[in-house]
């Protein structure tokens, strides 16, 4: 746009707002600066100068004309030639079906295996070297005794054991060579466990009321 509402150029305008604001500068770096006049003066000026140069960059510009281009009008599309009409053409006779061939005589049915014996899902039914040892199905009326009293048995091993049958500490402590061979066999991933802690000799003297200082430590709490 070049002419204002005003009748003013756009330049004129621009100018105009110009020297306000850079005569606003100069009062402002007066009275808060404490310039002197001639400095005070001097910011106005500058500032009315950059102000100017913005608006008339910004403002006054003029913007090119739109190119009128002429449009042509599309150019009717030519009508297509009718395709001729297709030449009907007479279909073969069709060939008589061939007689169904006669279907191959069933294959008996193969006898169906005998199912193996189902395994026993108890850890009882285990196998291995050595003797089993005598088992119970439950504990005794009294109770079970505390199994994590002997030194290597903690909380999993005493539930396998008592799977096993295994709830009292005269049943661990009469273990021969050959039931502990068993036991450490089926102590599925405590193998060995039973050896190596020599658990007989600590049922030995947890059955006969006895004590040690691991027990001890197990009846205060002070390990599980």
């Amino acid at each position: 746009m070049s002419e204002n509402s005003g009748g003013l150029t756009c330049a004129a305008v621009s100018w105009g707002l110009a020297a306000l604001v850079g005569a606003f500068a100069g009062v402002l770096v007066a009275i808060f600066g404490d310039w002197s006049f001639m400095q005070a003066v001097f910011a106005a000026v500058i500032v009315a100068v950059g102000v100017g140069l913005f608006l008339m960059l910004t403002l006054c510009r003029s913007l090119p004309e739109p190119a009128n281009k002429s449009v042509s009008a599309p150019k009717p599309a030519a009508p297509k030639a009718a395709a001729p009409a297709a030449s009907a053409t007479t279909k073969p006779a069709a060939k008589p079906k061939a007689a169904p061939k006669p279907k191959a005589a069933a294959k008996p049915k193969a006898a169906a295996k005998p199912k193996a014996p189902a395994k026993a899902a108890a850890l009882a039914a285990t196998t291995g070297a050595g003797t089993r040892p005598a088992a119970l199905s439950a504990a005794r009326a009294s109770g079970a005794d505390d199994l994590k009293m002997i030194k290597g048995v903690g909380p999993k091993l005493e539930a396998l054991l008592n799977r096993l049958g295994f709830y009292h500490f005269d049943q661990v402590a009469s273990w021969t060579a050959d039931e502990v061979a068993w036991v450490d066999q089926n102590l599925e991933g405590f193998k060995g466990r039973v050896s190596r802690d020599n658990w007989v000799a600590q049922a030995k003297t947890l059955a006969a009321g006895g004590q040690m200082e691991f027990s001890k430590r197990v009846g205060d709490g002070d390990v599980y």
